[in-house]
Formats: C-alpha cells, structure tokens, sequence
C-alpha cells in the first residue's frame, strides 16, 4: 500500500468512524487524558492501515485497533488509578452550559462508571452501547457471542448498581 492510499483511507475512517474513536477514549481517559489517548490511537489506526486485509468492516477493525492501543495505553501509564480518581467526571464540565446541560451531565456519570470497569468490560459495554452485533463483538474481543450477552447482562448491572450508589452519595 502507498503512502496516498494510506492517508486516503485515514482520513475516510477516522471522518466516518470518529464517534468510535470517541467513545473509546471516553470510555478509557478522563480530562486531560483524553487529549493524550486520542492521539495514541490516531497514531494506532494510521500504523494499522496497511495491514488492514478487508476480511473485517473497516468499523469492526477500528474497535478492534483502538480498544488494544487504549488497553496498551492503559497499562503504561503511570498512576492511572490516581488519575481515575482526580478526574472523576462526577462534577459536570464547565462546558456544560444550557439546556443540555443534564444529558451531559448525565453522559459525564456514565463513562465515569465505565472507566471504573475492568478493560475488558469497559470494551463491552462500549461496543455494545454503539450497537456493535453480539457477532462483531465476540470476534473483536475473541470470546463466544454467548459469553458475549451474559458478560453485558453482567455488566449493564454493575453499571446500574455503580450509578445507584453515586447518585445516592451525591444527595
């Protein structure tokens, strides 16, 4: 593959695919973080390029290149459950001004709760929130498409607990 065909395809998948890129460093970073991850894995999905066969969706081995480049960054980062903690999106954004300033809100709680989760259930739970197929997910992840449903009954609890008991100590 040329140098022209590999940009060409950069900028066509990350354009077209951005919102999985976006959910998983929001799934993985908090605050400044994301700045730091969502550069990892740019530079991740534009080394990949060229080995990219077809024999996926272009969407499919976007997951999959951007949940190992985030669980990569995850383990190498110094401290990242201290981090975890001083960026806890438990306080809404400055940014959220207006009347989406509840959804945000709401949204901020939630890849708070996800960040707290083991990678792989973070990687879950992320996908499937995307829609990505029981199918994609269990070849994405290299678990059987059954263990895939019972893992995000699983997980879908655990979140609900985890929001339960913030919004309880917010009171």
């Amino acid at each position: 593959m040329d140098i022209n065909e590999q940009q060409r395809r950069f900028v066509e998948w990350t354009g077209e695919y951005r919102a999985i890129l976006h959910h998983v460093v929001n799934g993985f970073a908090a605050g400044e973080d994301r700045n730091d991850l969502l550069q990892e894995v740019l530079l991740a999905v534009w080394k990949s390029i060229p080995a990219f066969r077809g024999q996926a969706k272009p969407s499919t081995y976007l997951y999959r290149v951007s949940h190992n480049a985030a669980l990569l960054w995850t383990r190498t980062e110094k401290n990242y459950q201290k981090r975890i903690t001083r960026f806890s999106a438990w306080v809404p954004d400055d940014s959220a001004h207006g009347k989406d300033s509840l959804e945000e809100e709401r949204l901020a709680h939630l890849y708070s709760a996800i960040r707290e989760l083991k990678p792989l259930d973070r990687s879950l739970i992320l996908m499937s929130l995307d829609g990505v197929s029981y199918r994609d997910l269990a070849e994405v992840l290299g678990l059987s498409e059954s263990n895939v449903g019972v893992k995000i009954n699983r997980i879908k609890n655990q979140l609900a607990q985890t929001l339960k008991g913030k919004i309880n100590e917010l009171k």
